[in-house]
C-alpha cells in the first residue's frame, strides 16, 4: 500500500494538521478517526498513561491491532515507543518499523541516542513542562521533523487554553527551526483553534482529554475539529 505523505510533508502542506493520540490501541477507535478526517494518528507502546489512565504494553501485544490499522490509513502512523528510557530497545525498535510506523515520538529524555540513527522512521521529541526554552534551538540539522509542546504541568490537564498558554507556544515556535505540534493536555476546543493557529503552530493533536474513549466521542471529537482547521 502507497502511503499518501510524510509527517513532514504533511505539515509543510497544512495550516494545522491534525492528528489523534489515541487512548487505546484499538482499529475501532482508528477507524472512528480515520472516516472523521484526521491526517495522522499516533499510538502507545510501553507507557503509563497519564491522560487517558491507560496502561499500553509492549508491541507483540497490539501487532495484530497495528498492521490492521496501517492496512487501512495511507497517514503518517507514530508511535510512542517507551515512557521511560529503560523500556525502549532496538530489538523492539525493529519490530515496530515492521509494523509499519512512519515516525516515532518521544521525550528527549527517554531518548536513547542511539534511536537519532534510525533512518526508517522520521524523528519527532515531546519536551515536557520542566524544560527550559533556552537549551532548544536548530534540531532539524540533527534529523527531527517537529518538536511536541507537551509543556502543560500535569496538574493543570484538562483545564480551558489560556492566552498564557498560547504565548508559551509562540515562543517555542520562535525557538526552534522544525514544525510544533501542540497536544490536548488543555480541553482544547474547536474555538481555539484560530489562535492556536496565530501562534505559529503547525499541528493539534488530540488525546484523551478531547477525544474521550469511545468510538462516538472520537468522531464527534474529530469532526468539530476538521471543520473548525478547515475554516482557517
Amino acid at each position: 500500500m502507497k502511503l499518501t505523505t510524510s509527517l513532514a510533508q504533511l505539515l509543510k502542506e497544512k495550516k494545522i494538521a491534525l492528528i489523534v493520540s489515541l487512548p487505546e490501541n484499538n482499529w475501532e477507535l482508528a477507524r472512528a478517526a480515520i472516516e472523521s478526517g484526521v491526517d495522522a494518528i499516533k499510538l502507545h507502546v510501553n507507557v503509563e498513561h497519564r491522560a487517558s489512565g491507560n496502561h499500553f504494553y509492549s508491541t507483540e501485544a497490539y501487532r495484530t491491532e497495528f498492521h490492521k490499522i496501517r492496512s487501512e490509513f495511507t497517514g503518517p502512523l507514530g508511535i510512542v515507543p517507551g515512557g521511560a528510557l529503560e523500556s525502549i530497545s532496538e530489538r523492539e525498535m525493529k519490530e515496530l518499523i515492521n509494523c509499519g510506523f512512519d515516525y516515532f515520538s518521544i521525550y528527549a529524555h527517554h531518548m536513547p541516542g542511539w534511536m537519532m540513527s534510525i533512518d526508517q522512521m522520521e524523528k519527532t521529541f515531546a519536551i515536557s513542562a520542566d524544560y527550559s526554552f533556552n537549551i532548544l534551538g536548530n534540531v532539524k540539522n540533527m534529523g527531527i521533523t517537529a518538536l511536541e509542546a507537551s509543556i502543560i504541568p500535569g496538574e493543570e490537564y484538562g483545564f480551558p487554553l489560556t492566552f498564557k498558554d498560547a504565548l508559551a507556544y509562540q515562543k517555542l515556535v520562535q525557538k526552534v527551526d522544525v514544525p510544533v505540534l501542540v497536544p490536548s493536555q488543555r480541553k482544547l476546543t474547536p474555538s481555539d483553534i484560530p489562535l492556536l493557529y496565530q501562534t505559529g503552530i503547525k499541528a493539534i493533536m488530540l488525546g484523551a482529554i478531547v477525544l474521550g474513549h469511545d468510538t462516538q466521542s472520537i468522531k464527534k471529537a474529530v469532526s468539530s475539529f476538521r471543520k473548525a482547521i478547515d475554516s482557517l
